[in-house]
Order: C-alpha cells, then sequence, then structure tokens
C-alpha cells in the first residue's frame, strides 16, 4: 500500500501553503534602441533590435503581409 494521510488537509490550511505560490510579474527593461519596454534577454518587439542588431525587419513583415493580402483580394 502506498502512503496515506492521516487527516484531510482543511481548505484554511491549504490556502495558506497556496498564498505564498504566487506569479510575480516580469521585470522589464528599456530597449537601448527605441527606449520601449522589453523583457530582458528578449528581442524588442517594437523595433526588433536585441544586443544593438537588427534581428526582426518588422518592414520587411508589414510588406510582405500587405502584399499577400492584395493577392488574396485580388483571387
Amino acid at each position: 500500500m502506498t502512503a496515506l494521510p492521516k487527516r484531510r488537509i482543511s481548505t484554511q490550511r491549504k490556502g495558506k501553503r497556496r498564498a505564498a505560490i504566487k506569479i510575480k510579474p516580469l521585470p522589464l527593461y528599456a530597449c537601448p534602441n527605441c527606449s520601449q519596454s522589453k523583457q530582458s534577454h528578449q528581442v524588442c518587439p517594437n523595433c526588433g533590435y536585441y544586443k544593438g542588431k537588427l534581428v526582426i525587419n518588422f518592414e520587411k513583415r508589414k510588406e510582405k503581409k500587405a502584399a499577400k493580402e492584395k493577392n488574396e483580394k485580388g483571387n
């Protein structure tokens, strides 16, 4: 047989234990390129730069998306 608890854990006791387990808000830092807030060690969602280098080119993505939508409307 496996181990079983001797008594039922009350909701109050369970709540006290779970009160310490909570989600912390992620710290945000200013992007050195555009000064928008971003998570550390992540590509900036506003400008697409990471460690001073362009990683994601949002302008090209917008152009591709616009061209794709234009082609779909034509069909």
